[in-house]
């Protein structure tokens, strides 16, 4: 007997099932096929200013930065805007998400904006959020060639552009616009829930923003 079957004989034992049940066995697989939702908490259930307000608020207490814009095209603006605020060099990184690069970047002529995943080297990042989570203040983040991974984790800032459409009240349903997006076995590889910058607590109960990932997440909440 291998320690799989022993182990499960064990399972079987305590919960008195007898191996082979085939009635235990077809109201499993009903249960799996039908994937009933869990209970959702209702501070996300909002209309929709209110909720992406909410979304504003959560963030801003993860010591995320916020900031509206009416229009897409006015984001190269606030990006640069964003650099000279914190002094930074007027250089971005990004991927190739036609959200971003089709955007005016050539107004901003002092403005450098590289492409491609991020080596390490890049002090600033600029992702397009695929949407994001009211309840929490969260950023749903898809991996891939429109928005590498890197960028989420490497830059010391991290700019992410997010439509207002995108704002779900509540995790489950931004998860089940993940699998309607990309369907059944075309997920993507990564799935990144990113809510505040990166922070621990863990030496002398201090609170370290940049532990292990950027240290200021700028939101870009276009629309709504």
């Amino acid at each position: 007997m291998s320690g799989r079957e022993a182990i499960l004989g064990k399972v079987r034992t305590a919960l008195k099932a007898k191996a082979g049940d085939t009635v235990r066995l077809a109201a499993v697989n009903e249960r799996m096929a039908k994937s009933a939702p869990g209970i959702i908490p209702a501070r996300g259930q909002l209309p929709a200013k209110e909720r992406i307000d909410l979304f504003c608020a959560q963030a801003v207490k993860l010591f995320a930065s916020v900031e509206r814009l009416a229009s897409a095209d006015a984001v190269p603006a606030a990006v640069a805007g964003y650099l000279r605020q914190k002094n930074l060099p007027q250089s971005v990184r990004m991927g190739d998400d036609p959200r971003l690069s089709d955007l005016p970047w050539s107004q901003e002529g002092a403005l450098e904006v590289r492409h491609g995943p991020s080596d390490g080297n890049d002090e600033v990042g600029v992702s397009h959020a695929f949407g994001g989570v009211a309840e929490t203040g969260t950023v749903v983040m898809v991996s891939g060639a429109d928005n590498p991974t890197t960028i989420n984790f490497l830059p010391e800032h991290h700019i992410v552009v997010i439509d207002a459409t995108s704002i779900q009240g509540d995790l489950e349903t931004a998860i089940a616009g993940i699998r309607a997006r990309f369907g059944k076995g075309e997920m993507p590889r990564t799935v990144n829930l990113i809510s505040g910058p990166s922070r621990s607590g863990d030496i002398e109960q201090k609170l370290i923003l940049g532990a292990h990932g950027p240290r200021a997440l700028h939101l870009i909440v276009v629309g709504g």
